[in-house]
């Protein structure tokens, strides 16, 4: 049997600018974007055709609205793999992605901090 994690719901303040947030800033493609009613559509993002991808969906209750951004409680919500931390970290500095820290060298391999737009935190990570 195989089994792998294939999406992982973030909830979001707008779709569309969680889509231009996560596709130009972060660099993911736009995997499917359909309305599935006049204020709800079915929104994934993924940094890599294969893997796991990111269903963005829009926050519409105020339990939800009060979650974006927080969806873990403070803790780091997802990890970015990368095979080259230096490369991606030095783009995504470019591209306006802010760092709660500076790179660090740890056994397990390179990591630092960072927010997305609506400030969940992320490892972007490099492992040994």
């Amino acid at each position: 049997m195989s089994r792998h994690i294939g999406m992982i719901t973030l909830v979001v303040r707008d779709y569309d600018e969680a889509i231009e947030w996560y596709t130009k800033v972060l660099g993911f493609s736009l995997v499917s974007d359909t309305a599935l009613s006049p204020t709800k559509r079915w929104v994934v993002v993924a940094p890599e055709k294969d893997g796991a991808k990111l269903l963005l969906a829009q926050a519409d209750t105020e339990t939800q609205i009060s979650s974006v951004g927080n969806q873990t409680g403070g803790r780091v919500a997802l990890f970015l793999y990368t095979d080259d931390f230096t490369r991606d970290h030095s783009t995504m500095l470019k591209s306006g992605v802010r760092f709660l820290e500076d790179p660090r060298h740890e056994a397990y391999g390179s990591v630092a901090v960072f927010e997305d737009l609506y400030g969940n935190t992320w490892d972007l990570l490099e492992l040994k």
